[in-house]
């Protein structure tokens, strides 16, 4: 692991490293899937203070896992363009400090959660955080070309604990709604991944644009995103969901397997065509964010 070098701060910069350590771009999407789900659990919108409680306890909870990710990750963090400027890099805090402050930030979650929404919510937000850091971070992501096909698992149990925050429990629902974000993340990652490909090059993690072919990459993008759409549109009769979400899931879906087949046609030539896959890394959080969105949308028009 590298060294990391201290250096003195103005407290503004400390502060703004604090909130970059939780990484609050990934925090937004994981709640743009948690309040949908609690809509669609509740049959309407959920009570005002269970929806505060929940998104509170859950932002918390990833802040955490996503401070602990900068810690473990920090040597290969100073190798890559993109993670180069991040705090523990530049030396704003120790790894002491911002490992106290994730772990703060965990209890805390942890105590709202099981206070004030329920031990269900709790427990599904520490199972992953453990996902997050010790499986995909320190097992998966420097050894398996697979790493966030599995390690995507944690990024999709909000919608987990957004449903067991208005039900008490799990059914068949929130198991295909945590398939549809599990099966979206390898080609909203590998696209970005495509863009950066030297970068994790250069710090020896073998994402699948290093280790596979671009066709390779591509094609397994193209097909998980098709098994996607499937999935969204089997969601639709077993969550009870109408036509708005049903016409939605169709024609979102459908739009992303064309971005799909576009950037793969690029790549049978054998050759990177970064614009392309930038576009549908963009694009694949339009989709998540319109279709969780419509599904709420779809929820709250039918009960109304």
């Amino acid at each position: 692991m590298s060294v990391v070098v201290v250096r003195t701060s103005s407290w503004r910069e400390v502060l703004r490293g604090y909130v970059a350590l939780t990484k609050p771009r990934i925090i937004e999407l994981l709640l743009v899937t948690t309040l949908p789900t609690m809509v669609v659990a509740a049959g309407g919108i959920p009570g005002a203070w269970l929806i505060v409680d929940t998104l509170l306890g859950g932002t918390l909870a990833a802040a955490g896992a996503n401070a602990l990710n900068m810690v473990i990750d920090r040597d290969i963090d100073a190798v890559m363009e993109r993670t180069r400027n991040r705090p523990l890099v530049r030396g704003v805090m120790t790894p002491r400090a911002a490992t106290i402050f994730a772990f703060g930030l965990e209890a805390i979650s942890f105590a709202v959660l099981a206070t004030w929404v329920n031990f269900l919510a709790a427990w599904l937000a520490v199972a992953a955080m453990l996902f997050y850091v010790v499986v995909y971070t320190i097992w998966l992501k420097r050894r398996s070309k697979q790493n966030i096909v599995i390690g995507g698992a944690a990024g999709a149990v909000p919608v987990l604990i957004g449903w067991a925050a208005v039900t008490g429990s799990l059914s068949w629902a929130p198991v295909l709604l945590f398939l549809v974000v599990f099966i979206w993340t390898p080609p909203h990652f590998w696209s970005l991944a495509v863009r950066f490909r030297d970068d994790y090059d250069a710090a020896h993690v073998p994402m699948m644009p290093v280790v596979a072919s671009l066709r390779r990459t591509t094609l397994e993008i193209l097909v998980y995103t098709v098994v996607m759409w499937a999935v969204t549109v089997l969601l639709g009769p077993v969550a009870h969901l109408g036509w708005i979400y049903a016409v939605s899931a169709t024609l979102l879906g459908g739009a992303f397997t064309w971005g799909a087949v576009r950037l793969y046609r690029h790549a049978l030539s054998d050759r990177a065509d970064v614009a392309e896959a930038m576009r549908l890394f963009h694009f694949s959080i339009t989709y998540l964010t319109a279709l969780f969105v419509l599904m709420a949308v779809d929820v709250v028009v039918r009960h109304h």
